[in-house]
């Protein structure tokens, strides 16, 4: 029976997503279609109900509704719940199921494609958005020794360090991103990495980091952005010396782990990650 699963976000513009998963179904011979459903923000109830009426067999939330869609779904995990955010839905016949694989995905990515385990690591992270939460609280909850949480707004990057530490007591600070505090804690830090969207397309001339910021060799950058897969941020990193990383392995493994929630299957982890860079 062919079986329907998508993706809700607004504004969409260009994902990889339904390549990654298509050419995956595809692979196993599996009777699936990934479609981007684009829904604009007043009508988000509308198009949650819509999808379960049209008995889809889950869906990805992006951006800006990985926190607004918790009220309108039955159940999601815990995990989730103490993210705050959800990104993959599970149609579990009309009861709807939140997770969140990002943060999963993310830690996967890090250990594979960046050969770096985060225990007892120093991290810096810039942004604290939802992106943001769902890998702070992977990197507490995978025992990293510190964290500093970096934002324009001194406010969210405060309230998200304080959240952190309440459920996992890591060691976590957070600094305003013009403070000369950051500079002390990229030059303490094993690993920064960046959460925000800044470096994306088309404001590729962009870093998040203030200009004259110094990286030392011993850094691992890694950048959530994924296109370009060489953002200016990446650059600069590997100009210090830097081992850096691209946003395109988190994408693709916590895809994989929401394929294998949606079907039951064990995701082709390098067919999905060929087809995303094709994709860009």
């Amino acid at each position: 029976m062919h079986k329907l699963v998508g993706l809700i976000g607004y504004p969409l513009g260009h994902t990889v997503s339904p390549a990654m998963h298509n050419t995956a179904f595809t692979h196993l011979g599996i009777d699936y279609e990934y479609v981007p459903f684009e829904i604009e923000s007043r009508d988000l109830s509308d198009g949650v109900n819509g999808l379960r009426a049209l008995h889809v067999a889950g869906f990805n939330v992006t951006v800006p509704y990985k926190e607004k869609v918790i009220p309108l779904l039955d159940e999601v995990t815990e995990l989730a719940r103490i993210i705050g955010a959800v990104n993959t839905v599970l149609n579990q016949d009309g009861k709807l199921i939140g997770y969140n694989t990002d943060g999963a995905g993310f830690i996967e990515s890090l250990k594979e494609d960046a050969k770096t385990d985060p225990k007892d690591k120093n991290v810096v992270v810039l942004g604290a958005g939802g992106a943001s939460r769902a890998i702070c609280v992977l990197l507490a909850e995978n025992k990293v020794k510190s964290l500093t949480i970096v934002d324009l707004e001194e406010e969210k990057s405060a309230d998200l360090a304080a959240y952190v530490n309440s459920y996992f007591g890591t060691k976590c600070s957070a600094v305003s991103v013009t403070s000369p505090d950051l500079q002390k804690a990229i030059k303490k830090a094993d690993v920064l990495i960046n959460c925000t969207p800044i470096g994306m397309r088309p404001k590729m001339d962009q870093s998040p980091l203030p200009k004259n910021t110094k990286l030392s060799a011993k850094l691992l950058v890694y950048d959530l952005v994924y296109n370009p897969q060489e953002t200016k941020l990446l650059k600069e990193a590997e100009a210090a010396g830097c081992k850096t990383c691209s946003g395109l392995g988190m994408l693709v493994r916590q895809g994989a782990l929401a394929f294998t929630i949606w079907t039951g299957e064990e995701a082709p982890v390098d067919i999905m990650s060929k087809a995303a860079e094709q994709a860009l």
